[in-house]
């Protein structure tokens, strides 16, 4: 989830980032909530695990099935919640949707496999070389012009102590 994350955020959707709006948080200020983000999918995790051993899941692509079902449903909801009460374009609300949905169905292959049997040595070296993958995706985009990459002020990470 978090290399796709990365991809998706700091590749494919950064130009939606970079154009101002009252809806995003300034990006040092967005920057220091990631963990804070990253840690909403252990949750989503968590229903993953939870629900597909209930539902008799047992492969990547049942598993990738339901987790694009679950992430259009939980994705869904979110994405129409805000629009009803937020100021975020309708072009960012509908790539998030796209793109959490298939985060979501990523995941769900992943806990399929693991269900169905597939040694956590392989499923393990699989899902590093997506998420190898996803990073040097992403870098390649901001080195090719093709994703701008978000600056964050040098004062973020180099405060002075105080005096």
């Amino acid at each position: 989830m978090l290399g796709f994350d990365f991809l998706l955020h700091a590749g494919v959707l950064s130009r939606l980032y970079t154009q101002s709006s009252p809806f995003l948080l300034p990006p040092e200020r967005a920057f220091t909530l990631i963990p804070l983000g990253y840690a909403s999918f252990i949750l989503l995790a968590i229903s993953l695990v939870w629900l597909a051993p209930q539902l008799r899941i047992r492969s990547s692509s049942g598993g990738f099935i339901f987790g694009l079902r679950l992430g259009a449903l939980v994705w869904g909801a979110l994405v129409l919640g805000l629009a009803s009460i937020s100021t975020a374009s309708s072009s960012l609300l509908l790539a998030w949707f796209i793109g959490q949905t298939l985060e979501l169905g990523m995941a769900g292959a992943v806990v399929g496999s693991a269900l169905g049997g597939m040694g956590m040595r392989a499923l393990t070296v699989r899902v590093l070389v997506l998420v190898v993958a996803a990073f040097v995706l992403t870098v390649a985009l901001q080195s090719l012009g093709l994703a701008p990459a978000a600056t964050v002020p040098s004062a973020f990470f180099y405060r002075t102590p105080l005096a």
